[in-house]
């Protein structure tokens, strides 16, 4: 079947979990999540996957072992879209990003270093601007509160060079039209409007030799 947006079913999924978070709630209702929830989300990945790359899906339930919160279940379904994009549906809507938003220690070192650089850190400040005009926040994550260690305080891309990561990032409230094919249209449109960040991510920092993402 082709992607035709969450049933309503999906959103009132995602509310009544946040009221019942428990394991009893999920397995009673396990046929509404497959089906409106997850079922749709499968099939927008696959739609996607021809232009942006395989998609995963992470997995619904929370790793409590170190959290006070012992809720079992997330509050959300969310997968990755190619190496660079990402979806997620919950209670409050729908939100589309793309980009890293934590970088681990090797990635980081070879992002600074390609802010820094003048040709390829004046790239970036003009498609972080680029994204903005299009409507659609783009900055670093995790930002630091200082400069990084061996770079100016005075710099002239300081703000890219504290972050950890940067990302692009959209989201919207519920709304009638995730229920149609409008919503992969804003999907799509948030994904292509980063392929300058990705592309740009793709040849400067690369995957970490470091960690492996575990979904």
């Amino acid at each position: 079947m082709s992607f035709a947006g969450w049933p309503g079913e999906a959103v009132e999924f995602f509310e009544d979990l946040e009221e019942d978070n428990t394991k009893s709630f999920w397995q009673a209702h396990i046929e509404t999540y497959e089906v409106s929830v997850k079922r749709p989300t499968e099939e927008l990945l696959a739609e996607l996957e021809p232009e942006f790359g395989a998609g995963r899906l992470f997995r619904p339930y929370r790793d409590v072992r170190f959290s006070k919160d012992k809720s079992p279940y997330k509050t959300n379904i969310a997968a990755a879209v190619g190496p660079f994009g990402y979806v997620t549906l919950s209670a409050e809507g729908l939100g589309v990003g793309a980009g890293m938003y934590v970088m681990a220690p090797d990635q980081l070192d070879r992002y600074r270093k390609a802010v820094d650089a003048e040709k390829s850190g004046t790239a970036l400040k003009l498609i972080v601007e680029g994204v903005k005009k299009k409507g659609y926040a783009c900055a670093p994550s995790a930002p630091l509160k200082t400069a990084p260690k061996g770079y100016p305080k005075e710099h002239p891309r300081i703000a890219l060079l504290n972050g950890k990561g940067i990302t692009v990032w959209k989201s919207w409230p519920v709304a009638s039209w995730l229920a149609t094919k409008k919503a992969k249209e804003r999907v799509v449109d948030v994904l292509r409007s980063s392929t300058p960040l990705n592309d740009w991510l793709a040849k400067h920092v690369g995957e970490s030799e470091l960690v492996r993402r575990s979904y």
